[in-house]
């Protein structure tokens, strides 16, 4: 059978009307070799075809293709197809990315280094020289890895303080304009290296990386976790000597007042630090250390109903209120913590013999008694005297807030904690292999661009109803091929993505629409 190679193709016109033409592939190339007409309406156009295949039919003495014709027309068109890609990219989850950071307002900085290097930590976080590979292989970008150092070092100097800007002002608008709280918190990032400077140097570490330097991220977020400001300290620096320089910095550069509440946990409570949050007009509520109070204050803890959902408000003597409540959870988790920790103490002492060099009042050391120097013993009556203890939490504040909403607000301090998981998690922030103060910040600066990105983009999936996490999100499209097709008869290139799975259908509309973009959700 001859095959034809002829077939009916439309033409929408500027006008609005459709020209059907008859088209010829021979050797690869298209010719029209027959105009049908022009169609002002569906029902000619469907009329004109007709017309057409008829011409193709009677006049140009070729036999209608049959079944086995079809198929073969059919596998010789897929591979022209084939053929004529250009490019295969997986530029999919880069897309989704880069949408959210233009909506945040961070496309206000000109420079494009910024947004790959943020798109570039989340979506496969990796050390500069890798960076720079990546930039090459999704973006095309002749990058050399001097050039990433050399925007790094302009980052430190120009754009540092802009993208905190940006961060806080969209936070502000998605909150109506006020913030109105403040969580505090401190972690550390550790160097994979023995040097020290004045920024980085040895101190009590987080990440239990106690003989590498460090430097310690003193970090404010808002409700929900939303990055607003941070600040780099020494590696040494005591971590409660941190918070009041980062909010006295953040409250002064964008003239908070005094509308907020500073939150803060029981390890930056000191004496020091309530003085000065309280000397400078600042509400807060902070961790408060219930067992280290003053014995009458402890009487009183200890005499108020431990009932769940109760909360206990004790005026203090220097007008602060402490709000004290029990939870059964958390007396479950007090009391499996303990016996975890004193089993731990009875093998590891189980010869009853230790000496003074071996011991601390750490943790669960706290349960030994030493007599002659050299015996040691699990010391019960210090147990019994920490179980009255389990359940209860307590909260200092200055605020005039109801005692259940001081605990409330305290709860979300967790945001910040997610925060850090993110950052060292997700965002590979350590360790780190910079050993310049400029480019620590610079490095710093881009995670914290990637961590507003990152739970921005977790905001506007819930938002849209997307039943998938930003993790999730990535995953799947990390994979979804976006392919370049030549038309070499009209001299365009077809840009196509292709969804394969359910899964990848289900985040289409991210790639290919704006609508989910929405400023509040």
């Amino acid at each position: 059978m001859y095959l034809c190679s002829m077939f009916i193709r439309r033409k929408h016109n500027r006008s609005g009307t459709i020209s059907v033409v008859v088209v010829d592939k021979s050797n690869g190339r298209f010719k029209e070799v027959h105009r049908v007409g022009i169609a002002h309406s569906e029902e000619e156009a469907v009329q004109m075809e007709a017309e057409g295949r008829h011409w193709i039919a009677t006049f140009a003495g070729q036999q209608l293709l049959d079944f086995e014709g079809k198929a073969e027309a059919e596998l010789r068109t897929a591979e022209d197809v084939l053929s004529g890609i250009k490019s295969a990219r997986l530029t999919a989850a880069q897309t989704i990315i880069s949408k959210v950071y233009d909506s945040i307002g961070f496309n206000e900085i000109a420079d494009e280094e910024l947004r790959h290097l943020v798109v570039g930590r989340i979506c496969q976080p990796m050390s500069k020289k890798a960076t720079v590979d990546y930039l090459r292989r999704h973006f095309k970008d002749e990058v050399s890895l001097q050039k990433i150092y050399r925007y790094m070092d302009k980052l430190y100097n120009t754009q540092k303080e802009r993208v905190q800007e940006i961060s806080v002002r969209h936070t502000k608008a998605l909150f109506g304009g006020n913030i109105g709280i403040l969580f505090y918190d401190v972690t550390t990032l550790y160097f994979e290296t023995t040097e020290k400077d004045e920024l980085r140097n040895n101190g009590f570490s987080k990440d239990g990386k106690n003989s590498n330097p460090q430097v310690v991220l003193g970090l404010l977020v808002s409700r929900g976790g939303y990055p607003l400001s941070y600040a780099l300290f020494n590696g040494a620096q005591f971590e409660g000597y941190t918070m009041i320089p980062i909010v006295d910095d953040f409250v002064q550069r964008y003239n908070l007042g005094s509308d907020f509440v500073v939150i803060a946990d029981a390890g930056l409570m000191s004496d020091k630090n309530v003085k000065l949050l309280r000397s400078a007009g600042y509400k807060y509520i902070i961790g408060a250390r219930i067992k280290k109070e003053s014995g009458a204050m402890k009487e009183c803890i200890l005499s108020t109903p431990h009932v769940q959902g109760v909360f206990n408000d004790i005026p203090c003597s220097d007008g602060d209120r402490l709000i004290v409540g029990y939870s059964e959870e958390r007396a479950r988790k007090n009391e499996h913590d303990r016996e975890d920790g004193v089993e731990r103490l009875r093998n590891r002492f189980a010869t009853g013999m230790i000496t003074k060099a071996n011991i601390n009042k750490r943790g669960y050391n706290k349960f030994l008694t030493i007599s002659s120097g050299v015996r040691v013993s699990i010391d019960e009556a210090k147990i019994e005297e920490d179980k009255v203890w389990d359940g209860l939490k307590g909260y200092r504040t200055n605020t005039d807030l109801p005692a259940d909403q001081v605990y409330e607000n305290y709860q979300q301090l967790w945001n910040v904690e997610r925060a850090f998981r993110i950052t060292k998690g997700t965002l590979d922030v350590r360790p780190m292999f910079h050993f310049t103060e400029r480019r620590i910040e610079a490095h710093v600066c881009i995670c914290f661009a990637a961590l507003k990105v990152y739970k921005e983009l977790e905001r506007l999936l819930k938002a849209s109803g997307c039943g998938y996490s930003v993790d999730s999100v990535l995953r799947i499209a990390e994979v979804i091929v976006t392919l370049e097709i030549d038309l070499p008869e009209n001299g365009k290139t077809l840009t196509k993505t292709i969804y394969t799975s359910q899964e990848e259908r289900d985040i289409a509309y991210l790639i290919e629409t704006d609508d989910w973009l929405t400023p509040n959700g």
